[in-house]
């Protein structure tokens, strides 16, 4: 109901914004995600600091349609560990700016932010998320990628 809400909201606010969106790294011609054990394949660690943590560089991931925006970032983080393999702990805490869609009935997407833990982590980490969008995903700077061994099934 809140991100019915906050759509409504976007496009309500889209009269005021411009329709241009300020995201950078959508890339429609990115390669389609794939799954294996319940996790998005990762093969790369990002080498832009603001790769995930700025909203115009999102991690983006569109996945087969959005009614997956619960799956998708689940799916995301069960392919990553802190940065010498701990296991992370993440919670959504915050809907944030608005940005024009074609992928959503509304004409509108929102970017769901989450803050990232794991044991000896001073304090979390913040990243942004948009499942509306495609494109190369990869591991934020800060990050590591299980490795198939590791990837469990929930």
């Amino acid at each position: 109901m809140k991100k019915i809400f906050l759509l409504l909201a976007a496009v309500s606010l889209a009269g005021c914004v411009s329709t241009k969106s300020t995201l950078k790294n959508v890339d429609d011609n990115a390669p389609n995600l794939q799954l294996k054990d319940n996790a998005f394949v990762i093969e790369q660690v990002s080498t832009d600091p603001k790769y995930g943590y700025d909203p115009d560089y999102p991690i983006n991931l569109f996945y087969l349609n959005t009614r997956s925006e619960e799956k998708n970032p689940k799916r995301f983080f069960e392919a990553l560990a802190g940065p010498n393999g701990e296991k992370l702990f993440y919670s959504r805490v915050d809907t944030c700016c608005p940005f024009p869609s074609d992928k959503t009935e509304m004409g509108a997407g929102l970017l769901d932010v989450y803050e990232v833990r794991w044991v000896g982590i001073k304090r979390p980490l913040r990243l942004y998320i948009n499942i509306y969008s495609k494109g190369v995903l990869m591991a934020p700077m800060g990050f590591t990628i299980k490795n198939s061994s590791n990837t469990t099934t929930p």
